[in-house]
């Protein structure tokens, strides 16, 4: 079990409370494989929702490797336990298509929000996203959609949206997402990422208009290069 209360409520204090009017989404994302993303944007999830006024959204934004919604189940102590599953869209839109279309028996195209269902926990204070990528055929792939449709009426239902995005050296999903939310946090693995390659993260996501809201630093004994320090400004 990994418990970071104490960190996410300090990251809780410096990104501050959701606007009272619309929720906000807030992707977690990082340069490298095995830097914790999605322990980090699990647990600050998890803070967000026992302080939130609404509902928090944790989506699962790794499509090919699933594991929030199981990493929840494991800890039912912490998390409570899963409901039954309920629709991941309000308006049937997705963030995600796939290539190419999903169809139905009767031959007719599948939605792709049909691929991606919720299920609530924390007694109904946090849902979390699962895609089935078990429905996927030879062939199909996924790619992350360029619109702000999904985010936008999941705005609606929740008090905050938390993706964890998968990491950019084998996804392009925390690119793609960026102009669309309110924040990208950066997770460092301290003892392993590279300074260049998290710079090289934030230009890309600056340059689509993303804004880099902080940085978390996982291992926090390290002390992070002049570089980093200056990395979110």
């Amino acid at each position: 079990m990994v418990d970071l209360t104490t960190e996410m409520a300090g990251l809780w204090a410096a990104l501050g409370p959701a606007p009272a009017h619309r929720g906000r989404v807030i992707q977690f994302a990082s340069a490298c494989t095995g830097d914790g993303v999605s322990t980090v944007a699990r647990e600050y999830a998890r803070l967000a929702a026992v302080r939130a006024r609404r509902p928090v959204w944790l989506v699962d934004g790794d499509l090919s490797q699933q594991g929030q919604m199981d990493a929840i189940a494991a800890e039912p102590e912490r998390f409570g336990r899963l409901a039954a599953p309920v629709k991941a869209s309000p308006d049937g839109s997705a963030f995600y298509a796939v290539t190419p279309a999903m169809r139905g028996r009767d031959g007719l195209p599948v939605p792709p929000a049909r691929l991606m269902t919720a299920r609530a926990c924390l007694g109904g204070r946090l849902f979390v996203t699962r895609f089935h990528t078990e429905l996927l055929r030879a062939g199909q792939r996924v790619e992350p959609v360029g619109e702000a449709r999904y985010w936008t009426a999941l705005r609606a239902h929740a008090d905050t949206v938390v993706i964890d995005t998968p990491a950019a050296d084998r996804s392009d999903m925390a690119i793609a997402l960026a102009p669309f939310v309110d924040a990208t946090v950066l997770v460092v693995a301290a003892e392993t990422t590279a300074a260049d390659e998290s710079v090289a993260l934030r230009d890309e996501i600056d340059a689509v208009g993303g804004h880099i809201a902080g940085m978390v630093m996982n291992r926090s004994t390290w002390s992070p290069p002049p570089i980093l320090k200056r990395l979110v400004g």
